[in-house]
């Protein structure tokens, strides 16, 4: 065994070989891979094989259009055979939600490069004659998807790997892993130690046991999954080719034909079992649990109504076993929090799916330092420590539960909730307040006035009128919004200012209380960050950023750090809270509760004070993302309840109106201001998304300047545009196709109503050619082509008069 490789990965299932495999793709030969038992034990053996396109998820699709192609050309590269069988898939829509999302989804895939059909029930009989569909609207047909032998192709890999030069070894369990004093990761294992600079905790079932060993809390639960497989089934055998892998929402069910009978596997809708949350034995292997069907009885008596062949089958025998689910229901692919060259591969629910993709977009991103899709979704540091525990254990089983559920816009479930809130959260939810679950964070969405919960839709539903009221507070007097939420740091020290510098593509604030938004890019120029810097003083500095980038962009910031630099860098999140006060008559209000001037000579727009309001002392700065005079008002989380009490009262005068993230992106919208994670990615640069304005390029040695210089000479192929759309109950989500004339030429980010202008807008990266003023395009919304135009400026205040005021 090797003593020492650049990279050990730990763990042999579909995630970890598919990694090793692609490793070796991009470059690094020198990799090695662990495993305890043989490959695909724990959970990968046992696994249905299934391979579905299917998914409302751009980023999701992508990496799931991996599998089907590799499983289908490995047998030539590597000689050993995946059992690939490409027999297509169905998914069935029962009501006009589950339609709308299939439209939704089909509009995804297309954008994906992935093929997929809505089929009405007489073309469903045809591709699946043993089904009852008499209940069926609409089916979405992917006819590239299949299903595959797990052991077959994660083996197949494994020889992939090999030939690319990496070493596997099995029976030979991590005991333990330590950080060297300069900076490597010692792996323990019983047949020796191998030095190396990166680690990836591939280990499945065990990757919480795994993690233990470095400090982490792995926010990820076996659940017990069962499927049964059936006796041969002759009007299964009279079948002159192979059923498409059918998904039925109605029993919770996926079905597909093994040989000449059926396997039938379904996700309990209630009464889901969790399995050894203390941490699964190290001697579990290729073992199974005894079948427990009595909790499955609803399931299978509906799929017997749906495949009515399979009520007089006999069953041969059933599989229990372990599956890995994460909160979210998304797998934990990236860097762990806080630990340098420690990499997650690991959480996967449907990992012989998303095995490859995975592997596929990790080891671009260890080896290049970025990936070629949206990393937002499967970044381990979406969840925080709230995320262990309990939370986990609840989430897990919902998300579970829900597999075959409809997935809605805008959908938090109850579970596991509330676990952070702030102090006035009791305050807003007596006042309507609906939440959503944002890094645990329960932050408010909108406000019901009847306290009705929301109606979920992919339609405009009863959030509707009372959003369009808040946002005309908001434009026509005055809002307040807790957007405590925000991840804030402080940076400060004699080499604060160049640290900061360097890191961030704009200049930093020369005077003190300036403010500007600055963007931390990758080498390669792409959008890795961004943050609100507010100087404090000579050597202080105070930065904002997404809720959801709290550890992320604190390893950002920790990350670039050099030896030897006077820097300290504090998480100040759960100190302080915020309040946004925003409107015209904001001044009027907060001149009430303050002594210190507001006017604009005194206070413009883009600076930061330190000032007391109604007796407390906190940080007030003029930005506002939704385009109207307003403060921020940074406090002492303790004394939110005081703040929020004072501010409402001096407000009632001015006609003051809570308002939530709905409103607020529907304000943002107007003025056309980019989001992170949606508009700003690291899939692009800032030349893409038209944000040179933010990047100081006069600086010689901020992180990708280089890179983006190249990129301005040379040229995009895709440009971001703010788009007017023609719509009626619905408005655009991201991720719509867009086309001029029939012909795809780019897609959307994100949209919504603007409420204060009266028109459906969208953000959209189209090729440059279509990117100009006026230009006439079109964007797929649940089945309808919508007329479409590009904007030549935001439609609400473009010159920031208002904010200015």
């Amino acid at each position: 065994m090797k003593s020492h490789a650049r990279v050990v990965v730990i763990g042999g299932g579909a995630l970890g070989v598919g990694l090793l495999y692609y490793l070796t793709k991009e470059g690094w030969s020198d990799a090695v891979l662990v495993e305890k038992g043989e490959l695909t034990s724990g959970s990968t053996w046992h696994a249905a094989g299934l391979i579905p396109h299917f998914i409302g998820s751009l980023t999701m699709a992508k990496i799931h259009a991996v599998a089907p192609d590799l499983y289908r050309s490995l047998e030539e590269e590597t000689g050993q055979a995946t059992g690939w069988h490409g027999c297509g898939s169905l998914r069935l829509a029962l009501n006009q939600d589950d339609v709308d999302w299939f439209h939704y989804v089909q509009g995804v895939l297309s954008a994906a490069g992935s093929e997929c059909h809505l089929v009405g029930p007489d073309e469903i009989r045809k591709l699946h004659p043993l089904l009852d569909v008499s209940d069926v609207l609409l089916g979405a047909y992917t006819p590239n998807d299949g299903h595959t032998d797990p052991a077959s192709s994660t083996n197949a890999m494994a020889i992939g790997a090999r030939q690319g030069g990496a070493e596997i070894y099995r029976r030979n369990r991590v005991t333990e892993i330590r950080r060297r004093p300069g900076g490597e990761w010692e792996v323990v294992t019983e047949q020796g130690s191998i030095v190396a600079e990166h680690v990836v905790n591939a280990a499945g079932s065990f990757c919480d046991r795994i993690g233990a060993m470095v400090g982490l809390a792995v926010p990820s639960v076996n659940m017990l999954h069962q499927y049964l497989v059936t006796e041969n089934i002759p009007e299964v055998a009279a079948l002159d080719r192979e059923l498409p892998v059918t998904r039925d929402p109605r029993a919770s069910c996926y079905y597909r034909q093994e040989q000449k009978g059926l396997i039938i596997g379904p996700y309990e809708t209630s009464g889901a079992q969790t399995w050894a949350l203390d941490g699964v034995d190290w001697s579990f292997d290729m073992e199974l649990l005894p079948p427990d069907l009595d909790r499955l009885q609803p399931n299978l008596e509906s799929a017997m109504e749906r495949i009515p062949v399979f009520a007089e089958a006999g069953i041969k025998r059933v599989v229990n076993g372990p599956i890995t689910h994460t909160p979210d229901g998304n797998f934990l692919l990236g860097p762990a929090p806080g630990l340098r060259n420690f990499w997650m591969c690991c959480g996967a629910s449907i990992g012989i799916t998303q095995g490859p993709g995975c592997g596929k977009y990790l080891a671009q991103w260890m080896v290049h330092g970025q990936c070629d899709v949206n990393e937002r979704e499967f970044d381990p540091r979406r969840f925080g420590p709230y995320a262990s525990g309990d939370y986990a254990v609840a989430k897990a089983i919902d998300e579970y539960q829900h597999m075959y559920a409809t997935h809605f816009p805008g959908e938090h479930r109850d579970p596991g909730r509330p676990v952070k809130t702030t102090p006035i959260y009791g305050k807003l939810k007596d006042q309507g307040a609906i939440f959503a679950d944002v890094y645990g964070w329960e932050r408010a969405k909108w406000f019901s006035p009847d306290r009705a919960p929301e109606q979920y839709s992919f339609r405009r539903s009863n959030w509707f009128g009372p959003v369009g009221k808040e946002c005309r507070a908001v434009r026509e007097r005055v809002g307040l919004l807790d957007l405590s939420t925000f991840a804030k740091y402080e940076v400060t020290g004699k080499d604060a200012e160049g640290f900061l510098d360097r890191l961030l593509a704009n200049r930093m604030p020369r005077r003190d209380g300036g403010i500007v938004l600055a963007h931390a890019l990758t080498e390669a120029g792409r959008i890795k960050s961004e943050m609100t810097v507010t100087r404090l003083g000579a050597e202080r500095f105070y930065l904002l950023s997404g809720a959801v980038a709290e550890l992320h962009d604190l390893d950002v910031l920790n990350d670039a750090k050099r030896a030897g630099e006077d820097v300290a860098i504090r998480n100040v999140t759960l100190d302080i809270g915020v309040l946004v006060l925003s409107g015209p008559r904001a001044r009027d209000v907060l001149g009430q509760l303050t002594d210190a001037d507001l006017g604009n000579d005194a206070f413009p727009w883009l600076t930061g004070k330190e000032i007391t309001v109604a007796g407390v002392p906190l940080r007030a700065l003029r930005v506002s993302y939704v385009g109207e005079l307003g403060w921020e008002l940074h406090l002492p989380m303790a004394e939110m309840e005081t703040v929020y009490d004072a501010v409402m009262d001096a407000g009632k005068a001015h006609g003051i109106a809570n308002f939530g993230t709905y409103a607020m992106n529907s304000l943002r919208m107007e003025k056309g201001y980019k989001g992170w994670g949606a508009e700003l990615t690291n899939e692009i640069t800032m030349i893409e998304a038209d944000m040179e304005r933010f990047v100081a390029f006069d600086k010689e040695d901020f992180v990708g300047r280089a890179a983006l210089l190249k990129r301005r000479e040379e040229g995009v192929d895709m440009k971001l545009v703010l788009l007017a759309v023609d719509s009626d109950d619905t408005d655009p989500l991201g991720n719509e196709p867009v086309s001029a004339n029939g012909t795809a030429v780019g897609i959307t980010t994100s949209g919504g109503y603007g409420h204060a202008v009266g028109q459906t807008l969208a953000f959209a990266y189209v090729a440059p050619e279509h990117a100009a003023p006026d230009s006439a395009l079109e964007v797929a919304m649940l089945g309808k082509t919508r007329a479409a135009r590009v904007l030549a400026r935001p439609p609400y205040d473009p010159k920031n008069a208002r904010l200015k005021a």
